[in-house]
C-alpha cells in the first residue's frame, strides 16, 4: 500500500486538477491544517502538519515522537512544490517512472525533496498560494492523507482518482 506505484501519475494530475480553492484565507488555513491533524492522529505516528504561503507559516503542528527532521523534509518537499508548482509526489513518481530526472537536475538535495507530502494550494484565477505538507509517515500516505483532508475540506469526490 505504501510504495508508490506508477498508475498514482494519472491520479495525482486528476487530484491537482480537482483540488482547487475559491479562496484561501489565514481562516482556512487554520481549519485545515486543524483536519489534516485530526486526521494524522488516528495512524498513531508522529507526524508533521505545516501550511505555509511562501516562508508565512499559517499553521504548524509537531505531534508527538515528530523531530526538527519531520519540519526538515517539510521544507524540502515544500520547496520543490514552490519551484516546479506540482506536488512532490507526482515529481517523485515522475522521476521514479516517467523518465523525468531531469526535473530535478541541478536541485540540492539539501534544499529539496521528491517524496510525497507537499500539494499546492490553488485559487481560481490565482494559481498556487500556498502549500500544505504532512511529513512522518510513507510518502504515499502522506500524500494521500493531505488530499484526502483537502478533498473533504472542499467538498470533492476524488472517485477513482483517490489512492
Amino acid at each position: 500500500m505504501n510504495e508508490p506505484r506508477e498508475s498514482d501519475i494519472e491520479k495525482v494530475i486528476r487530484q491537482e486538477e480537482l483540488l482547487v480553492f475559491r479562496s484561501f484565507s489565514e481562516a482556512d488555513a487554520w481549519k485545515l491544517g486543524n483536519a489534516l491533524r485530526a486526521e494524522a492522529e488516528k495512524y498513531g505516528q508522529g507526524v508533521a502538519v505545516d501550511i505555509r504561503r511562501g516562508d508565512d507559516i499559517l499553521f504548524f503542528s509537531a505531534m508527538p515522537g515528530t523531530t526538527a527532521v519531520n519540519a526538515d523534509w517539510a521544507r524540502r518537499k515544500r520547496n520543490l512544490v514552490n519551484l516546479m508548482h506540482a506536488s512532490s509526489y507526482l515529481v517523485g513518481l515522475e522521476i521514479k517512472f516517467a523518465d523525468a530526472a531531469h526535473k530535478i537536475s541541478g536541485l540540492d538535495e539539501t534544499n529539496y525533496a521528491w517524496h510525497g507530502g507537499c500539494f499546492p494550494i490553488r485559487v481560481e484565477g490565482q494559481g498556487i498560494v500556498a502549500t500544505a505538507t504532512i511529513s512522518g509517515l510513507p510518502q504515499r500516505d502522506d500524500h494521500k492523507l493531505v488530499t484526502d483532508v483537502i478533498a473533504d475540506y472542499l467538498g470533492v469526490d476524488l472517485g477513482d482518482s483517490a489512492l
